[in-house]
């Protein structure tokens, strides 16, 4: 077997090991934890979300999602290990955060203004967005929680808030020029079509 190129990130010949059969797996750093702990619980609800965010992929074909996945990748990298400032281990930045309000401002730009909630729905994209949305709202909640049991880089924290931000934009990017769902307190007056 040749050795690993320095752009290979890991080199996986067998994907079962067996060493986590007991409940036990092994963080970043390589120390050994239950699979509840906060870390490995925090970086389940990443690797949930980028797969979903990946489903919506399919649908939406947008090049700022194929980008996104590959940050969720290192966020969940990021907290998969201890956070210690100046570590050197691979860490969200300011700089993806200021990428993501870039595209949160570009996206809601030639959006109408809000006027009421939006309903999850309308077209497949969007409707796929809003469930990467809502994903995302947990994602952030488990690596809050995480964050109040482990050390946690709190840049990890604003980049999943940020990136809720611009996935409800995108759904509703998704829904413009056809049908936007919006909430209407107490619900239809009317029955909709059968």
């Amino acid at each position: 077997m040749s050795p690993r190129a320095p752009d290979e990130p890991v080199r996986l010949t067998k994907i079962y090991t067996r060493g986590g059969d007991a409940g036990e797996t092994s963080l970043g750093d390589g120390s050994r934890v239950s699979k509840l702990d906060p870390l490995v619980r925090a970086y389940g609800a990443v690797d949930e979300l980028n797969s979903i965010v990946g489903w919506a992929q399919v649908e939406a074909r947008d090049p700022r999602l194929e980008r996104i996945q590959n940050e969720l990748f290192d966020l969940g990298a990021d907290l998969s290990v201890p956070f210690v400032e100046g570590d050197g281990r691979l860490r969200v930045t300011q700089e993806q955060i200021d990428a993501l309000e870039s595209d949160c401002d570009a996206a809601n730009k030639p959006l109408e203004e809000l006027k009421s909630f939006v309903l999850p729905g309308g077209s497949e994209a969007a409707a796929r967005l809003h469930v990467a949305r809502a994903v995302c709202r947990r994602a952030e909640s488990v690596a809050l929680w995480a964050a109040g049991e482990r050390p946690v880089n709190t840049l990890a924290l604003v980049y999943l808030n940020r990136l809720s931000d611009l996935l409800f934009i995108l759904a509703r990017a998704a829904n413009a020029g056809g049908e936007e769902p919006l909430w209407r307190p107490g619900g239809p007056t009317e029955p909709g079509p059968a």
